[in-house]
């Protein structure tokens, strides 16, 4: 898929979203069968990027913003859905668009606000003469459609923060990813120049991360001042829906949202919930995980009690790493003393040179990269008070295709030059047959070396 050319302006910045593709082969296969949900957390670009699409691919299209729109518009959709020439007719008039059968779209934007509009996409479908998207926040669609019967008439898909080879295309550097997803292929280092180059693009992500305002502020201004207010903005909004749907766990999911820095900064980043209360039980605080996994403003990984076929089978929900779901942020959530993150500090993660535990923000983006390549994310941790036994790999990976031997990839992400290898190799020695490929992420050139193979962080999304 070849990058469209990034236009760079005050306010005119064209970002390239890879979900633009899934959006065409829903319209070309499904031909009008079901709608289309956009899932996603808040601010990722949904709204943008379905009219886009809805410019690009169809010759007319009405945007109803249930954000925005009057007390009528609603209403027509309880009025109206078994006279379904009228409604389409007022909407038409509403909106100044004239509508063409099989094409033209109609996008119900922000849907969590009036799910009565998802309840008549079934009497809409089955009328087959237009195309319907919806988007919406998972957590308040699910809030707001209580009581409501929800249609079967649609499909799925899920949304994320930009990724690194969309950073890529924004910043204009449209074939670095060719020649990385060329070297993965061939199991070949990137040579000095290219893998420095490729560091040089992988910091910048993870600092900069994938908000779509915090990257537009970067490509239009340079400034890490502005790039961190536009990140501060989404926090903001992250925070504010807290309180605005998490009802009576509201609290508690605000404790476990200010306690990610904290304890992603710690040697084992398992959540303990003892920094949220002395004493504290999962089977009290399991809504408040949940709703921010629902939200998408978190990735929570699961530690998996047995690394072998069927992970989630072994999935022990009581023991987890919770990430947030873009590295960016959490810089700016996490260096907040001052309430902004200052370009000195940006600078020096840059380029490698705060003396912080840089750790966290290295198991984070790799998080980050795992899950929007679809990965599920699993762990492995033993506690032992024999020294053979104890062990933690930061993530383990099933093969897409499983066998009856060898399915699981182990992961260690390393973020210094000097680490040990011990967890890995006790892995390998206990579980050897269940596991295939035992990797190192870590911030040198690729290379294979005693049956471990060692990945550039930048090659993370390949896996």
């Amino acid at each position: 898929m070849k990058a469209q050319k990034t236009r760079k302006g005050a306010n005119n910045i064209i970002l390239k979203r890879k979900i633009y593709q899934q959006l065409r082969d829903w319209k070309e296969k499904r031909n009008g069968e079901v709608a289309l949900l956009v899932e996603g957390a808040r601010r990722i670009g949904k709204s943008y990027i379905v009219e886009k699409f809805a410019k690009n691919e169809y010759e007319s299209y009405i945007l109803i913003d249930f954000n925005k729109a009057p007390q009528m518009v609603r209403d027509w959709f309880d009025l109206y859905l078994e006279d379904l020439d009228t409604l389409f007719l007022y909407l038409s008039q509403h909106y100044k668009v004239r509508l063409h059968e099989r094409k033209s779209l109609i996008i119900l934007d922000e849907i969590q606000l009036y799910p009565r509009a998802r309840a008549a996409i079934k009497f809409l479908v089955a009328d087959r003469r237009y195309d319907y998207i919806e988007t919406g926040s998972l957590v308040s669609i699910k809030k707001n459609t209580q009581g409501i019967v929800l249609p079967s008439e649609k499909r799925s898909i899920q949304m994320h923060p930009i990724d690194f080879e969309e950073l890529l295309w924004a910043t204009g550097n449209d074939m670095l990813m060719d020649l990385i997803k060329k070297m993965f292929a061939e199991k070949k280092p990137m040579g000095q120049a290219f893998h420095r180059q490729a560091m040089d693009a992988f910091r910048l992500y993870m600092i900069v991360g994938g908000m779509p305002q915090a990257v537009k502020k970067y490509v239009g201004t340079k400034d890490f001042d502005a790039v961190d207010a536009a990140k501060r903005d989404v926090l903001a909004i992250y925070r504010n829906d807290i309180f605005n749907y998490a009802g009576e766990i509201a609290d508690k999911v605000v404790s476990i949202f200010d306690q990610i820095p904290p304890q992603l900064s710690k040697h084992e980043k398992k959540f303990r919930l003892s920094a949220l209360k002395p004493g504290a039980k999962y089977r009290d605080w399991d809504d408040a995980f949940f709703w921010q996994k629902d939200a998408r403003v978190v990735n929570i990984c699961y530690n998996s009690t047995e690394p072998n076929i069927g992970l989630k089978m072994n999935e022990d929900r009581t023991t987890l790493k919770c990430y947030m779901n873009d590295t960016g942020l959490l810089i700016s959530h996490a260096f907040d003393e001052r309430g902004i993150v200052s370009s000195e500090i940006y600078q020096k993660l840059l380029f490698g040179k705060l003396e912080v535990n840089e750790g966290m923000l290295i198991e984070n983006v790799v998080a980050q990269m795992l899950t929007a390549s679809g990965n599920k994310l699993f762990f492995y941790s033993k506690s032992s008070e024999k020294a053979e036994e104890r062990m933690e790999i930061d993530f383990l990976l099933q093969k897409d295709k499983v066998t009856s031997r060898h399915n699981v990839r182990p992961i260690e992400v390393k973020s210094g030059k000097n680490y040990t290898l011990s967890s890995l190799r006790k892995c390998m020695n206990k579980f050897g047959e269940y596991m295939t490929t035992p990797t190192i992420l870590h911030a040198a050139d690729y290379k294979v070396e005693d049956g471990i193979t060692y990945l550039p962080l930048y090659m993370t999304p390949l896996l």
